[in-house]
C-alpha cells in the first residue's frame, strides 16, 4: 500500500440504511421517552415544571431518533480496492480503518431480523490486527454478498500469510 494516498472512501451505505438506523433508534428511544412521561405521571404531586421537563426529556428522544440516522448515513463510507479494505466513521471523531488484502483473515456477512426488513446486510472483515475487524455496514444484501466472494477471491490470489 506504500505510495497509496488515503483518501476519503467513495461509498455510502445503502440508502435504505436510514430508515434501518432509524427503527433502531426509534425501538431505543420511544421506550426511554414514555418511561419520562410515565414517570411524571406517576408522582401524586404532579409540578408543571416536571412535566415541561419529561415532555422536553421525550420530545429529545424521538429528535434524536429521527435525526441521528441520517446524521451517521452523511459520515459513513467504505470502499474496497485491490490493495485494501477502508472505511471511515464517526460524527465528531473520524475514525479510518483500513484492512490490507494481505492481513485479511476472514469475510462475514450478517443480516440482522431487522435488517432483513429492509434488504441490508453487514460485511465484516477480520484481520490478523488487535484493532479488530473492519465492518462495512448497511449494504444492499446482494452487493454485501457479492462482496464477500469478490474480497474472498481477491484475498486468496494475495500471497502472504495473513499474520
Amino acid at each position: 500500500m506504500s505510495g497509496t494516498a488515503l483518501r476519503p472512501p467513495r461509498h455510502r451505505p445503502d440508502r435504505r440504511a436510514v430508515a434501518w438506523w432509524t427503527a433502531q433508534w426509534l425501538i431505543l428511544m420511544v421506550p426511554v421517552g414514555a418511561a419520562a412521561l410515565g414517570a411524571y405521571w406517576a408522582f401524586t404531586d404532579r409540578p408543571l415544571w416536571l412535566g415541561v421537563v419529561a415532555a422536553g426529556f421525550a420530545a429529545g428522544c424521538l429528535a434524536l431518533a429521527v435525526a441521528a440516522p441520517r446524521a451517521y448515513y452523511r459520515t459513513e463510507r467504505w470502499e474496497v480496492t485491490d490493495e485494501a479494505v477502508y472505511t471511515r466513521t464517526g460524527w465528531l471523531t473520524h475514525t479510518w480503518r483500513v484492512a490490507p488484502m494481505s492481513r485479511i483473515q476472514r469475510i462475514d456477512t450478517a443480516r440482522g431480523p431487522v435488517q432483513r426488513l429492509f434488504g441490508l446486510a453487514d460485511v465484516t472483515v477480520t484481520t490478523a490486527s488487535s484493532a479488530g475487524a473492519v465492518t462495512i455496514a448497511a449494504l444492499d444484501h446482494r452487493l454485501a454478498a457479492d462482496l464477500a466472494e469478490r474480497l474472498t477471491a481477491r484475498t486468496q490470489a494475495v500471497p502472504g500469510d495473513a499474520t
